[in-house]
């Protein structure tokens, strides 16, 4: 049993087998094979490894033709010894532990790179023979299925999947349905893998170092995206107690869902608060009526840009935000303006850049490539005749920028009714502040925008110069620091001056120890994944204002991250014990 500690960024405890995207192109089958069968799972096995052998040496063959002077089907020599010295170990572990022959050499190798790069490597020799090992492993695992390949993200039954990372697009492409957990050496809380988990209720850690190194496809593992754990090959003691604690916490979740659905969203002293859902897809729009959403804070439109080669037109958009409207009539629908660059290219054909997150991402980007920029608007602008629409701006810097993204679509306003097309002519157009800059001028942004959405999940990053995809400096990305809580309130009170309604769509809205010192600050809408409604809704509906405004006013006067989030946990927990 060997126990690994991460970030945790989405609660819950699963129990399954470890699919390992990076690493497998085959779904690894860790089935005991019957004894009867033994033998001939060891036949299958030398079958497979005669079979690369005689392909290695077709390739040895063919390199010393073509370069008889270079020493480069040396390598692939190596590899032949490498594939010879597997056999012994491999049926051993069929014999013995009635692995199939797909496990043993997965399991081998792993343990094999793992021995390998635990140690130093100055002259990157070590790395340079994992890579070989690497190398036989596919031959092998190939030989093995029989050619049956499966892509990346062919997860063909429910499992914990562990990668490196995930891109947004590799992520929104997975089957969700056979996802039981999510475990990554990269990310933060904030990544794209966290922010898909939480909206989906599935547990989740990230930043394990090594940890497609540590596990093989196949293992039996334990995610507690509680407490940030996760457990290799758990002994039966360990089992039947986290058997039992995910029963528990499956059971406490949907009690509180039931319980918040139809409770109204106001505080105990009746103070109303708006509770909005953010989603990635149109189809999630049930998912957060189900969870008691009064409308969407937040539609992260960049979802639908998941094929590069064929970037969604008019109809595809307008169709999506038309479908969204129609499951929130009369209720409010947030649609963000395309919010790509950066970690999100996923229109492809971008230039690479020194600092993409300096560069040219979000609204910048979408003047830069006015056909997308222009589509989009004219499907948006159709689509809010069927609804109560709101169209947001992302990564607004300036007040020029506003006006400049204004002025493009008042331009295709007047194209549309060129064609007879109908429209709101009154929708109003918010921006979202994600920067240091939009966040201290807060108070002349609100002269040109009708609302403001306070997105911390890039704006903690700026504040405190951390990128949050980086796990390594994963603690100084601080929500609660001082500097953090005192910008938010400064925006907070901007738009209460301006009498400018202010949302917060980031993923402290959806952090229930952060929900009374937001109330305390003045927020009264609150967007989030849908599975975080009901604990929102449950401390909302639990305290009063002036509670809450103790609360903030107290934080405040605290000196560092490590004592707010203590003295908000100490407040949260007599809320909701069951979280800690």
């Amino acid at each position: 049993m060997q126990i690994l500690k991460g970030t945790p960024v989405s609660p819950g405890i699963v129990i399954g087998e470890a699919f390992l995207l990076d690493l497998e192109e085959y779904r690894m089958p860790r089935r005991a094979v019957v004894p009867e069968h033994i033998e001939a799972e060891v036949a299958r096995f030398q079958s497979a490894i005669d079979k690369v052998v005689a392909e290695i040496t077709e390739d040895v063959k063919r390199l010393a033709a073509a370069m008889p002077e270079d020493d480069l089907h040396k390598i692939f020599e190596g590899h032949i010894a490498i594939a010879q010295d597997l056999v012994v170990s491999v049926i051993d572990s069929i014999r013995k532990y009635r692995f199939t022959p797909e496990h043993a050499v997965s399991k081998k190798i792993r343990t094999i790179v793992k021995q390998l790069t635990s140690r130093d490597d100055p002259g990157g020799f070590a790395a340079r023979i994992v890579a070989d090992f690497t190398d036989v492993e596919k031959r092998l695992l190939r030989a093995l299925f029989g050619q049956r390949e499966q892509s990346h993200n062919g997860v063909h039954q429910k499992s914990v999947i562990f990668a490196r990372d995930l891109t947004p697009s590799q992520t929104i492409s997975l089957d969700r349905s056979k996802i039981l957990g999510f475990v990554t050496e990269g990310g933060g809380r904030t990544s794209h893998t966290a922010i898909l988990a939480r909206a989906q209720g599935i547990p989740a850690v990230v930043g394990i170092e090594n940890v497609t190194r540590d596990v093989s496809g196949g293992d039996m593992v334990i995610v507690d995206g509680t407490k940030g754990i996760v457990i290799v090959e758990p002994d039966e003691e360990t089992l039947r107690k986290y058997r039992t604690l995910e029963k528990n916490f499956i059971q406490f979740e949907r009690r509180t869902a039931e319980e918040m659905r139809t409770q109204p969203s106001e505080t105990r002293d009746g103070i109303a608060v708006s509770l909005l859902a953010n989603i990635e897809l149109a189809e999630e729009a049930e998912n957060a009526k189900d969870y008691g959403a009064g409308g969407i804070g937040l539609f992260r439109t960049e979802f639908l840009y998941t094929d590069p080669r064929n970037p969604p037109g008019e109809k595809q958009q307008f169709d999506a935000y038309v479908s969204v409207l129609k499951a929130f009539p009369g209720r409010p629908v947030t649609i963000r303006a395309l919010d790509i660059g950066a970690d999100k290219d996923l229109i492809g054909g971008t230039a690479p850049e020194r600092n993409p997150f300096l560069g040219c991402r979000g609204i910048r980007l979408l003047f830069d490539r006015m056909d997308l920029f222009r589509t989009q608007l004219r499907a948006i602008l159709r689509a809010s005749s069927f609804g109560k629409l709101r169209l947001m701006f992302p990564m607004v810097s300036t007040v020029e920028e506003i006006k400049q993204a204004k002025a493009i679509v008042a331009d295709v306003r007047e194209e549309l009714d060129g064609e007879g097309k109908t429209f709101d002519p009154e929708m109003p157009i918010g921006i979202m502040i994600e920067v240091p800059s939009a966040a201290i001028a807060a108070d002349i942004l609100c002269t040109e925008a009708d609302f403001l959405s306070i997105g911390t999940n890039d704006l903690v990053q700026y504040v405190m110069a951390v990128d949050r995809m980086n796990e390594k400096i994963s603690s100084l990305y601080q929500p609660a620091n001082p500097a953090v809580l005192r910008l938010l309130r400064s925006v907070i009170d901007a738009g209460a001056r301006a009498e400018r309604p202010v949302s917060m769509c980031g993923e402290m809205s959806g952090d229930p120890l952060f929900t009374a010192l937001l109330l305390g600050f003045g927020l009264r809408s609150f967007s989030a994944v849908p599975s975080a409604l009901p604990e929102v809704k449950k401390v909302l509906r639990s305290v009063t204002v002036p509670e809450a405004k103790q609360i903030a006013q107290d934080a405040l006067a605290l000196t560092d991250a490590h004592q707010v989030t203590e003295f908000l946990t100490e407040k949260t927990k007599r809320i909701i014990p069951e979280l800690f």
